[in-house]
């Protein structure tokens, strides 16, 4: 399956997984929690297949922040996309992603 990283401000340093900031392996989604200025920048979206090893570029991505203030407003949900069935190999690992959204 593909792989799927981002690059942030054109370095070759990626963007590490943290508290606040996780790629979805499924989608290739970038999630930020909590966005802060130090996060204000370019990102790129890196899809690397193994098998063939190649890797592609996604043009860049701006992030601002808004300068009028406004958070906006979300109401809570849940984001789920597991399929309706997840087999797994006795001793393998499994990565379920579940997102809440909201204020």
């Amino acid at each position: 399956g593909l792989s799927y990283a981002w690059i942030f401000n054109d370095n070759t340093l990626y963007v590490q997984e943290d508290r606040r900031r996780f790629v979805s392996q499924e989608t290739g989604n970038l999630y930020i929690a909590k966005v802060e200025p130090s996060d204000v920048g370019n990102y790129t979206c890196v899809v690397t297949n193994p098998k063939a090893e190649q890797s592609v570029q996604g043009p860049p991505t701006p992030l601002t922040l808004r300068s009028d203030g406004v958070m906006g407003e979300y109401e809570p949900k849940i984001e789920v996309r597991f399929p309706e069935t997840t087999y797994a190999a006795k001793g393998s690992s499994v990565k379920l992603e579940c997102f809440a959204l909201g204020k």
